[in-house]
């Protein structure tokens, strides 16, 4: 049985539609015969932008329209950043592919400071994370960190107009905007642990559309889906969402992964940290490992707390 038509459900934004033809052009590519339909559409999360996604449902709301299309049988699969997935999917849809990681970390974007240590004294930081915050707050406590939320443009055009001495954003989304000559510093995962699953793509499909998941097997990266497996396990493991502030970073070193997890309260006067490694064969055990170590630290009493 050979499928001639396949429709992408994607984001309007600039980023999730560079996204979905990145990965249209690849299926084209490898499929003579196949056309890949994309269907951009707005999400809650595009919509909400006034509060934290921590107070209006969490980052799953930049999937559910996509997910719904999916069930409904509109659409044949999603493309999503694996930052914005969250670790439990809905009934009858799972991830199929996790496609080779980009710069998995953060970005430090300034018109006027070269890094985090030259902002002034009080000076006011735009993110919308709460983990970003967290790592902020931990090396200066004095800065102002403010929300920012929208897309990469929108972002931008904000510290343009100077509401913000500095902004960050994952260094993957202004590489692939063409925009990586923005970036004044690359936020080493020993400076700031990244999201989980940060710079790579995953593509979500119907668990009974079998056809879907054989179209797009040569697009997985075995290494890199061990990596955001560990890390994916980790945030199950610790409850995971947009509303607390937890980091994971995972890399691969032959046959073995090394996960580092951190977790913190958002004023940073608290900041949690665990490094393990183990066989990347045994990603998802890994992952339970660095949470269970956090947890041994005291990381579930920080969670409590966030959650009251």
């Amino acid at each position: 049985m050979q499928k001639d038509l396949l429709r992408i459900a994607t984001r309007k934004s600039p980023l999730a539609l560079w996204q979905a033809e990145h990965v249209r052009d690849q299926l084209e590519a490898l499929h003579p015969g196949l056309e890949v339909e994309l269907l951009p559409m707005t999400t809650s999360g595009d919509e909400l932008l006034s509060q934290p996604l921590s107070q209006v449902g969490g980052k799953g709301l930049f999937l559910k329209e996509l997910e719904r299309a999916m069930l409904n049988g509109d659409a044949d699969m999603a493309v999503h950043s694996m930052k914005d997935v969250p670790p439990v999917l809905p009934n009858g849809l799972g991830l199929v592919a996790i496609l080779e990681r980009h710069t998995p970390e953060d970005a430090f974007v300034s018109n006027d400071y070269d890094n985090i240590d030259a902002l002034p004294q009080g000076a006011t930081v735009g993110t919308a994370s709460l983990r970003r915050t967290t790592q902020l707050k931990a090396l200066r406590p004095d800065l102002n960190i403010t929300l920012l939320r929208g897309n990469l443009q929108t972002r931008l055009r904000k510290l343009d107009d100077g509401e913000y001495a500095a902004i960050i954003l994952a260094y993957a989304g202004l590489e692939r905007m063409g925009l990586a000559d923005r970036i004044r510093q690359r936020l080493t995962a020993d400076i700031m642990v990244p999201a989980v699953g940060q710079g790579a793509l995953g593509l979500e499909a119907r668990l009974d559309d079998p056809l879907v998941a054989s179209l797009v097997q040569p697009l997985v990266c075995d290494d890199t889906t061990a990596c955001v497996t560990a890390e994916r396990t980790l945030s199950e493991r610790l409850g995971g969402s947009c509303s607390v502030p937890i980091g994971a970073y995972a890399t691969k070193s032959g046959d073995t992964l090394t996960l580092s997890g951190l977790v913190g309260k958002t004023d940073g006067s608290q900041v949690l940290t665990a490094e393990l490694s183990g066989p990347a064969s045994d990603a998802k055990n890994l992952g339970e490992q660095v949470a269970n170590a956090l947890i041994a630290q005291g990381a579930q009493n920080i969670l409590d707390e966030l959650k009251v």
